[in-house]
């Protein structure tokens, strides 16, 4: 393995922070993905269209 040095600890240690960090913004992006398709779904189902979606057909 790599010799880290005096300051592996603080290198292990933050690469476990940037994994986690990263992790945590994959997950809160997913979860917000999902309530707003969430969202819009309860809105088309309300009668509610998108502008972009064109006229209803």
């Amino acid at each position: 393995m790599i010799e880290l040095g005096p300051h592996a600890v603080f290198i292990v240690w933050a690469y476990i922070g940037v994994i986690i960090g990263v992790g945590g913004l994959i997950g809160w992006t997913l979860y917000d993905a999902r309530r707003t398709d969430k969202k819009l779904a309860d809105l088309e189902a309300r009668g509610i269209r998108r502008r972009s979606a064109g006229p209803a057909a």
